[in-house]
């Protein structure tokens, strides 16, 4: 590993700093960071509309719009403004590494959803029109199944958390990137657990009433991601 970075072992505590600083920088420059978001999701569910190609795509880009939102912090930290174009400049460093990132984690959700069939996740019949209400009480009898796949999902999103933000910070290759975020991950497991938790519990809360609290919630949840590394790489011994 590279014995220029750092990897800082903060308190449990600090994981709900991480969104208390993200919620700082996003009220600074709230509706520069909605916009960031909303053109993200209708670039998202537009890929998601497109036949075949299209939610690959939206897979693969993740991780290149997650750099974007944490180059756009890490320029809001240093003073500069927020803007719309600031959603683009993932794809201006380092795209391969990136790219390559999403492709592993796409891997990952495919190898969630074909642990849970293994385990025997029932499926809905091919001839009936699909019902979601009917559907969620089938699946309660296999709960403890959906609870398996989405810990290997939360396992992955945490050990890969860090990635995009150290390819594009640090040049990093994708699997120097990996490495280093799997080691920053466990050495600050707590943090991350408490994060993670919090996380979840808010954007729950924000989807109640309407959603509208989503428009607050997402651009911190993704400003928290620079944060939280800034934290742990970039803390001064």
């Amino acid at each position: 590993m590279d014995s220029n970075i750092r990897v800082a072992e903060v308190p449990a505590s600090r994981g709900a700093s991480w969104l208390a600083e993200g919620f700082h920088l996003f009220r600074r420059q709230p509706l520069a960071w909605i916009g960031l978001c909303v053109g993200w999701l209708v670039i998202w569910f537009g890929l998601l509309l497109v036949p075949l190609l299209g939610p690959v795509l939206a897979n693969l880009l993740q991780p290149v719009f997650f750099a974007s939102f944490a180059i756009a912090a890490f320029k809001q930290g240093a003073g500069e403004r927020v803007t719309m174009g600031e959603l683009f400049s993932g794809f201006r460093r380092n795209i391969r590494a990136l790219v390559n990132l999403g492709l592993i984690m796409m891997l990952a959700q495919l190898a969630s959803v074909f642990l849970m069939k293994a385990l025997g996740l029932p499926g809905w019949p091919a001839d009936q029109p699909f019902d979601l209400v009917a559907y969620a009480e089938l699946l309660r009898a296999s709960s403890w199944i959906v609870a398996s796949g989405f810990l290997v999902m939360a396992l992955a999103s945490g050990a890969l958390w860090f990635a995009p933000q150290l390819v594009v910070f640090h040049d990093m290759s994708t699997s120097h990137a990996i490495r280093w975020s799997v080691y920053a991950a466990l050495a600050n497991f707590g943090a991350m657990v408490l994060y993670g938790a919090l996380l979840v519990v808010l954007l729950v809360v924000a989807w109640v009433p309407l959603g509208i609290g989503l428009l607050v919630m997402l651009p911190v949840m993704v400003i928290s991601t620079y944060t939280g590394y800034r934290d742990v790489f970039e803390k001064k011994p």
